[in-house]
């Protein structure tokens, strides 16, 4: 196997690039300067050498806590679950969460062979009480494996002094009706409130 198709087939294993595009960027890269592949090789290295797991909440960063977990200005009675550490800069963008976050890494999938023990179910019950949380806000995707690990998590924590909720589901802003699935204009009328 050529050094060309070796590259194509590692970025062809990348989510969202296909092997044309994978193709694409290899031959994009061969018309780069070599200081400019040797930049984004060093990159590379450095993200595996450097980044790691938040000893306290499980997001990716390259200090043994997160930027979320060491500001002191941010609410540790709420804490939201999510299941990768890419779903906290999306509701980060929203800027209306203060609160901390746990990040599950991944979602009960047993046709993939992930179960309870794949994720960090464990780690959460033990943050509750010491970190004197309040509420715990599950955010998973509105998938069938992200509402089955949602269940999972509140049976868990059924018997602990917490409140648990359920992010609201329903029709995007700028979203047509006519578009909608059933499913979702269900969920939209079941979160509805009052104006």
């Amino acid at each position: 196997m050529s050094v060309i198709d070796e590259l194509t087939s590692e970025l062809a294993r990348l989510p969202g690039i296909g092997r044309k595009t994978a193709q694409r960027l290899t031959y994009h890269l061969l018309r780069q300067p070599p200081a400019q592949c040797r930049k984004l090789a060093e990159a590379l290295v450095a993200l595996t050498e450097r980044v790691r797991k938040c000893e306290r909440c499980h997001n990716l960063t390259e200090s043994p806590l997160c930027i979320l977990c060491a500001d002191p200005r941010r609410d540790a009675a709420t804490l939201c679950v999510v299941e990768e550490a890419s779903d906290i800069a999306s509701i980060e963008r929203a800027g209306e969460f203060r609160g901390l976050y746990h990040v599950l890494g991944g979602r009960l999938s047993p046709l993939d062979g992930v179960g309870p023990d794949d994720l960090t179910v464990t780690a959460l019950l033990a943050r509750l009480e010491p970190e004197g949380v309040q509420e715990v806000i599950l955010a998973t995707n509105p998938s069938l494996e992200g509402e089955a690990t949602a269940l999972y998590i509140q049976r868990q924590l059924s018997s602990r002094a917490v409140k648990v909720t359920r992010i609201a589901r329903g029709l995007p802003v700028g979203g047509d009706l006519e578009y909608a699935d059933g499913v979702t204009i269900a969920q939209a009328l079941a979160a509805r409130r009052e104006m």
